[in-house]
């Protein structure tokens, strides 16, 4: 396996994980009667329940966000790598 092929694969492992975060918090969120998550108008959360959920959501959208870092610099590595041989 040739380094842009670990690249790839690597980023390919952060986004389904990502993937599967963002699932299962949709999953836990169906239950409930709540505004879409796209209604950028939405009420402000009034109960610990809310506030939970949005905790979450936020560390979810940190972890991806340090994933994705970490792939784009596997990728920049090896980019550079291939550029110098």
């Amino acid at each position: 396996m040739d380094a842009a092929t670990a690249a790839k694969d690597r980023v390919d492992r952060a986004l389904a994980l990502l993937e599967r975060r963002l699932l299962d918090l949709k999953s836990r969120a169906a239950g409930s009667s709540r505004v879409p998550d796209d209604d950028l108008f939405a009420p402000q959360p009034s109960s610990e329940t809310d506030r939970a959920r949005i905790h979450e959501l936020e560390a979810a959208g940190r972890d991806a966000a340090e994933a994705l870092s970490r792939a784009a610099e596997a990728i920049r590595e090896t980019l550079s790598e291939q550029e110098t041989r």
